[in-house]
């Protein structure tokens, strides 16, 4: 058994890391703001700091005297660089999580780098994207109040410094879409609150629906954390995490549809029969898949999911009903007013 510190593990996929690591006897503390004091073990130890000055409370950290330190919430190379300047010379090693936004199919995706369609699964030595800060210009949909480290966001370099630390052994854990409790993006809420609300029909444009994107639930992306933190073989490795096959959108759809016993139809059209709200940002976005090639966790270190796809869909669908969010109109980009209107416009142009 080894001592871990785990650095921001309160808010999504840090509380299951956490339990995970306690659950197999590792003797476990957390850094964090003291904000979010979620259910965790009692015997997980607390220290409570801005990760920002994590350096300030370097004493408390050498007292509990981590062998491995995971950064759960490393957004920013300055970030990263601060937890590794306040747990060098204590720590052996640096485990840090990153995402598949580091690829440069992303950056296709996202607009901010020309190109056609790669074609996926990427691994891990997949060329990443050329161009850096790919948030600077731009918000997320998802996000209601752009956070201050978004202009500097950067997992790529956060991986730089893992990787390249001369007294660190780094390690890093590529997420892909992550869904479950505790998701404050709530990556399937348009679809379930359509569905909850009995819409008989939901539109979606014809290249979302066959999109397809890695995914998986929030214990299964803990577990490979939580692997990553606890195996020597995973020193001086980068690891993609996510379901062996990744669905389009459409199936996934099915599987909402199925949880929920929806029986109504997704009335799949081109971008431009949509309403305003509806349409894609760009009209070729969805063609660039971003499916993670995940077979070096399984055949390294053994990696198995632990939730199945099901019960990790039906546990996220249960907390988006559980915790609405403040705004649901907002989160769920719903305006059922135009989606009506713009379906009775395509059921008259289907009539011959």
């Amino acid at each position: 058994m080894i001592r871990v510190l785990v650095v921001g593990g309160t808010i999504f996929v840090g509380p299951s890391v956490v339990r995970q690591l306690a659950q197999a006897g590792h003797d476990v503390a957390i850094f964090h703001r003291g904000e979010h004091e979620t259910d965790l073990p009692p015997d997980v130890r607390h220290i409570h700091g801005d990760r920002d000055a994590i350096a300030d409370h370097r004493e408390a950290i050498a007292e509990f005297s981590p062998e491995v330190v995971v950064d759960m919430r490393a957004m920013t190379e300055g970030q990263a660089r601060a937890t590794a300047d306040a747990v060098r010379g204590i720590a052996g090693r640096l485990v840090v999580v990153s995402s598949m936004d580091v690829y440069r199919a992303y950056g296709r995706l996202h607009g901010t780098e020309p190109g056609p369609p790669l074609e996926p699964p990427f691994d891990e030595d997949s060329p990443l994207r050329e161009s850096l800060y790919v948030y600077r210009e731009h918000t997320p949909a998802v996000i209601t109040q752009r956070p201050a480290w978004m202009d500097d966001y950067e997992k790529i370099l956060v991986e730089r410094v893992a990787m390249q630390d001369r007294e660190l052994a780094g390690s890093v854990v590529r997420f892909p879409m992550v869904h479950g409790e505790r998701d404050g993006q709530r990556r399937f809420y348009w679809l379930w609150k359509r569905m909850n609300d009995r819409r008989r029909f939901i539109l979606v444009s014809d290249k979302n629906a066959a999109f397809q994107s890695s995914r998986t639930h929030v214990d299964n992306a803990a577990h490979a954390v939580a692997l990553v933190a606890t195996d020597a073989r995973a020193t001086g490795r980068v690891y993609n995490v996510g379901e062996p096959d990744a669905l389009p959108l459409s199936e996934w759809a099915s599987l909402i549809a199925r949880q929920v016993s929806w029986g109504g139809q997704l009335v799949i059209r081109p971008n431009d029969d949509l309403p305003a709200h509806l349409r894609d940002a760009r009209p070729d976005m969805w063609d660039h898949h971003l499916v993670a090639d995940t077979s070096r966790i399984r055949r390294e270190l053994g990696y198995r999911e632990v939730v199945s796809r099901e019960e990790g869909l039906r546990r996220a669908l249960e907390w988006y009903a559980a915790e609405p969010p403040a705004d649901p109109k907002a989160a769920g980009n719903l305006d059922y007013e135009a989606e009506d209107a713009a379906l009775v416009t395509i059921r008259a142009s289907a009539v011959p």
